[in-house]
């Protein structure tokens, strides 16, 4: 974390890695009970870590770096074809900010999402601690940008707001819109809140070379990765 503070960074057990079923991962976790915990997020986000709950962590893994972190430079993003007809598509779409606060509405949308897209994944028939839990804790400054077809809730995207960044953490939507391409549609939308608010970055987590659920997230250009302590640009 540099010169300016020092935290606790703990190393977890080997567990079961969320992303190749054959693998065993190991994650850095930074003291989630320190005080400083807070002020120092943002700066270790620019170090590779990730926000999920109450923990900031990254992945530390025996004999495998699979997991890049990488982010949007926003004044330079240029959206692709796709993306624009993306825009076009979801034009009619409202889109709000709002504190990231559980309520009825949001709850459903978030249980129909899990149980649609990630059966049997073991996050099926979540309850209210379980999206407490994951999306948000009281620390975090997280907000939700909701997406409405008039009064109808389609997605809502959880984004943490750093004095240099936002940080998209997770999105879920009505499955039957799929169509939409509402997670691309939210993103498009980060990076335009970002751009408003004089953000320079907007973090997407970690990049898994070759692992089909996170392709999506070179189609974004251009795109920077974390190599060692320095940033780099994908090439195209």
């Amino acid at each position: 974390m540099g010169t300016k503070a020092n935290i606790r960074v703990y190393q977890t057990v080997e567990h079961a890695c969320g992303y190749w079923p054959d693998r065993l991962a190991r994650d850095l976790v930074l003291d989630p009970v320190d005080p400083m915990l807070p002020a120092l997020y943002g700066p270790a986000l620019a170090m590779g870590f990730r926000r999920s709950g109450a923990h900031v962590y990254r992945p530390h893994c025996a004999g495998c770096q699979a997991c890049t972190p990488v982010r949007i430079p926003v004044e330079r993003f240029v959206p692709s074809r796709s993306q624009r007809r993306c825009l076009e598509r979801n034009a009619d779409l409202q889109v709000t900010i709002r504190p990231a606060m559980r309520d009825e509405e949001t709850f459903a949308l978030y249980r129909n999402y899990v149980s649609t897209r990630h059966a049997g994944g073991g996050m099926d028939n979540p309850g209210t601690a379980d999206f407490d839990g994951f999306l948000a804790c009281p620390w975090s400054p997280t907000v939700f940008l909701e997406f409405r077809l008039q009064q109808q809730l389609l997605a809502v995207a959880v984004t943490d707001v750093l004095p240099d960044s936002l940080s998209a953490v997770y999105t879920f939507y009505a499955s039957e819109f799929a169509a939409r391409s509402l997670g691309t549609f939210a993103i498009l939308s980060q990076i335009e809140q970002a751009r408003q608010q004089g953000l320079d970055y907007l973090y997407l987590g970690f990049w898994l070379d070759g692992h089909p659920k996170m392709h999506y997230k070179k189609a974004y250009r251009p795109l920077e990765y974390l190599s060692g302590r320095e940033w780099k640009i994908f090439p195209a």
